[in-house]
Order: structure tokens, then sequence, then C-alpha cells
């Protein structure tokens, strides 16, 4: 594959740039090389290096994959909501069959030499 068809596919299907006030927010969608969208966040700072005498961005980004799109937009309505009307409007859900998988199988205490083989430590 040719390296400008490589920087096509990484470069932005949409952008968005936010002012607001000391920070800028940069709304990108982008697409893996399976075609499928997600969305990065960026949250860019001025900041000055007293040490160098210079200035210089901190960056900060999140990534958002279209199967999280739904919740991530209830929780940050939610949280607007909330700053705006003071009221705490959430349901209190149970958590997905598959959070508590997830939740069990990280608690599972292994041990390297349950792992086998025979340069076990």
């Amino acid at each position: 594959m040719e390296e400008t068809e490589k920087q096509e596919r990484r470069d932005d299907l949409f952008s968005k740039v936010v002012r607001a006030g000391k920070r800028t927010y940069f709304f990108d969608v982008k697409a893996t090389r399976t075609n499928q969208q997600y969305i990065t966040i960026t949250e860019s700072k001025r900041r000055f290096n007293e040490e160098q005498g210079k200035f210089f961005y901190e960056k900060h980004k999140v990534f958002l994959y279209g199967e999280d799109f739904d919740k991530f937009k209830d929780g940050l309505n939610d949280a607007i909501t909330f700053i705006e009307t003071g009221e705490d409007n959430q349901k209190k859900e149970p958590p997905e069959d598959s959070e508590i998988k997830d939740e069990i199988s990280s608690t599972i205490d292994v041990k390297f030499e349950d792992l086998g083989g025979d340069n076990a430590v």
C-alpha cells in the first residue's frame, strides 16, 4: 500500500474547532482501516514554560467509538442538565451482564506459575 493511501486513511472525515476561553476543543471524525468511524475529542491549552521562556500546547485526547455514542451522549446530557438545573435525573440502572462478567474476570487471581511452560518464573 502506498504511503499517500495510508495517510488519506488517517485524515479527518470531519473536523470542528470550538474555542472556549483559554481552551480549544477539536472534534474530529476519523475511520479505522475497516471503515468504522470514531470521534476524537482533543482539549488543547496554551501553557507557558518558565524555564525555557516559551509557550507550548498541552493536549488531552479522548477516543469515542460508535458502540459508546449513546451512553456517552446520555452521560454528557445528564451532567449538563445537573449543572444547569441542579437536579439529578439519573436513573439507577443495574450494570449490564457484560460489565458484571468483566468485573468478575478482572478479580481472578492468576499466578505466573499457572500459565505453564518450562520457563515459568
